[in-house]
């Protein structure tokens, strides 16, 4: 049976009355009436350079606790190597159908790696305006090169350089969250399963058109990612703050959504997102998820819990937790 692809869609698509009903949300789900236009304070922006350990880990801490999500700037990557990345994915989303075909998802595969266009269970029949790629980045131990494309030819360089960076950022953001709870520095890593932590990619590309891209959501994984993005306006993500609120972009920037209210005992926040397409281009992101061991059971810190702070939260294997989210089960 074949797979009808977004970008297919779109390009066969001149007019919102010819998009299959079940891409298109309900009005109440509509940018112009869910968006707050009035003037709100701006998700936090952290210099990432900062050499003061203390003060990046106060506004790091402030920023997940009261936001749940800020961009960091001066995150130390090459901007060749950001600009690399998106040549490279932006090329695979050109190629012919049938050449991104050779990376789709076995539909009986229980990984989520792999080209495709449905992730998460249809609400309302409703389904989501977007083609993804997935796959595990780092460490090299646990990399499916099935996944990785090898058009353009850059792909893969431009894919292992990125991780040599993106790790580096990663490993130092779960210290300063750490030092943030109050605890050593390599207690998150340590407790989402250390050296076995991997680094999952995923390429976004919501075909043009005025529509919404996805649903409001939380991470699937209960860990922060973040992601680069490629956009000609800045009106493309929008996170909750009683009504939908549009966030401004810096150019080569990272955002970070953190969804660590389970590690955290609750002292963390984590925050609806959704993303909005363009009529004019194709959007794309990246994003990178830390995931732990599928098996390795994820609950509250220990050293967190005591007789004034009892766990909020049971624990649950990681496996259990993902298949929950993304199949719209409560928890």
């Amino acid at each position: 049976m074949e797979v009808k692809r977004v970008q297919a869609i779109a390009f066969s698509s001149v007019s919102v009355d010819t998009i299959p009903p079940e891409f298109i949300r309900s009005e109440k789900e509509q940018p112009a009436l869910t968006t707050c236009r009035e003037q709100i304070p701006q998700v936090p922006t952290i210099d990432f350079s900062d050499p003061d350990e203390a003060n990046l880990t106060r506004v790091i801490e402030e920023a997940s606790r009261e936001w749940g999500m800020f961009q960091i700037v001066n995150h130390g990557i090459p901007s060749e190597v950001i600009t690399g990345l998106q040549k490279a994915g932006k090329g695979f989303f050109e190629l012919p159908q049938v050449e991104k075909e050779v990376y789709a998802k076995p539909a009986d595969s229980k990984s989520i790696e792999g080209y495709g266009s449905k992730l998460q269970k249809e609400v309302e029949g409703k389904k989501a305006w977007v083609d993804h790629l997935f796959h595990i980045i780092c460490p090299p131990s646990a990399i499916n090169y099935r996944y990785w494309p090898k058009n353009p030819p850059s792909y893969r360089a431009m894919n292992e350089e990125y991780s040599k960076w993106v790790q580096e950022i990663g490993l130092k953001l779960l210290s300063l969250l750490s030092l943030g709870l109050g605890v050593e520095k390599n207690e998150l890593k340590d407790s989402l399963g250390g050296d076995e932590l991997k680094y999952l990619l995923k390429i976004n590309a919501l075909a043009q058109i005025l529509l919404l891209g996805y649903l409001p959501t939380l991470t699937c994984a209960p860990l922060p990612f973040l992601f680069p993005m490629m956009f000609k306006a800045s009106k493309s993500l929008e996170t909750i703050i009683g009504l939908m609120s549009t966030i401004s972009l810096m150019p080569l920037s990272f955002i970070l959504v953190i969804s660590w209210r389970i590690l955290s005992n609750g002292k963390y926040k984590s925050v609806l997102h959704r993303t909005t397409v363009n009529k004019e281009m194709t959007r794309m992101s990246w994003p990178v998820f830390l995931e732990p061991p599928s098996e390795l059971a994820i609950g509250p810190l220990p050293k967190l819990i005591n007789e004034r702070n009892p766990p909020k939260y049971q624990k649950k294997k990681y496996c259990d937790y993902a298949y929950c989210k993304l199949n719209k089960i409560s928890q």
